[in-house]
């Protein structure tokens, strides 16, 4: 796999989350991604951006244009250094939640993805990597 291009967006306020949207709905339209798939990435990038401002106290998004042979996709990889996520699998169960949100962020962020990854450590904080192909 073959990186075309990235770019690191910090994530410290919801005007960021805003600016995180915008880039990567323009690196989608850039890819040529349809309309669907460009909303789909963008959604998920909304909920990931979302928790990592809520629940890992802000952190970054990498946004990388990719190449696999005749595939090319988006990977974006939101990193925080918060208090991580003790329960993976119950963190990606529809309706769970810990704070005031719907419980429907990382469950739907992956039901958005082709590819979907997470990694976190209790008190390390926490990375969640996704992917689109064209």
């Amino acid at each position: 796999m073959r990186i075309l291009s990235s770019e690191r967006m910090e994530l410290r306020s919801s005007e960021d989350i805003v600016s995180a949207r915008q880039a990567v709905r323009k690196k989608a339209v850039a890819l040529g991604l349809g309309l669907v798939d460009q909303t789909k990435i963008v959604t998920a990038a909304s909920e990931l951006a979302r928790n990592t401002l809520d629940y890992g106290g802000g952190g970054t998004v990498l946004l990388e244009t990719l190449e696999n042979g005749v595939r090319s996709g988006l990977r974006l990889t939101f990193e925080d250094q918060g208090p991580g996520i003790a329960n993976i699998t119950q963190a990606l169960t529809d309706g769970f939640t810990s704070g005031n949100g719907m419980g429907l962020g990382l469950g739907g962020a992956k039901r958005l993805s082709h590819e979907f990854e997470i990694t976190s450590t209790p008190g390390e904080g926490t990375r969640v990597s996704i992917l689109r192909w064209k």
